[in-house]
């Protein structure tokens, strides 16, 4: 498999290309500041690629869409922070080509995501709480994960309403699902949801050891999206196909 790594001079675009040996190649290194031995742009590249994996910026979405949509390549969305605009520009390519995304590449995340579900269903008048911790470089409030993580819940819990960073005065309302964020050192990536009842408490928790396992994801995504239609995918698919 012949793969297009897009932001391949940063961190995870690093790691990602040096998973790339034995049955997959590296068709281009793609990043606009990254210099000597990487193309600054996805236009200069015009041979031959089965996907491309994205660990650049959200905001080179539409450009990265409108190339991958003319070429027909299949593409693994790992970036996070997209605004309405650019997620309904990922939803009209995914007619045309397949589109993995993501906010978070990790399988346990996909894993832990499921669970939550379940465990707001059984527990329909219970409290639930959503703790993300991350390094105190990273931008985006909260973290796509943790929206993630919340989505899932109201698919059982639709009438939930997300309160992000509770600051005011006053009593917590029913339906509410708190989403609290902290920043702090060099920690990868920490989510946890507490949902409790006047009796009891259960706590999912998912701690990331290593970036690079967001790095192997992303290479899973890519084996399993360049054998699927076109049409949008994400983690819990790999798990459920």
């Amino acid at each position: 498999m012949k793969i297009i790594v897009h932001g391949a001079a940063g961190r995870m675009g690093t790691e990602v290309t040096r998973l790339i040996s034995g049955e997959y190649e590296l068709a281009a290194a793609v990043d606009a500041f990254g210099g000597e031995g990487f193309l600054p742009s996805l236009d200069d590249f015009s041979g031959d690629a089965d996907c491309i994996i994205d660990f650049s910026n959200h905001t080179a979405t539409e450009a990265l869409l409108a190339y991958a949509v003319k070429r027909n390549i299949p593409v693994v969305l790992a970036t996070t922070g997209h605004t309405e605009d650019e997620l309904a520009k990922i939803r009209a390519a995914a007619k045309a080509i397949p589109v993995f995304h993501s906010a978070n590449m990790s399988l346990g995340v996909a894993v832990l995501c499921s669970l939550a579900k379940q465990a707001a269903a059984a527990f329909p008048d219970a409290d639930i709480e959503i703790v993300e911790k991350h390094h105190n470089r990273k931008l985006d409030v909260p973290s796509g994960t943790a929206l993630m993580l919340a989505n899932e819940i109201k698919e059982v819990r639709p009438d939930a309403e997300y309160v992000i960073g509770r600051h005011e005065y006053g009593k917590r309302k029913k339906n509410e699902i708190g989403i609290h964020s902290l920043r702090l050192g060099n920690v990868v990536g920490e989510h946890e949801i507490i949902i409790s009842t006047d009796t009891q408490s259960l706590t999912l928790k998912h701690e990331a050891a290593s970036r690079n396992l967001f790095a192997d994801g992303a290479m899973t995504a890519a084996k399993f999206i360049v054998r699927m239609p076109a049409g949008l995918y994400q983690m819990k698919d790999i798990i459920e196909k």
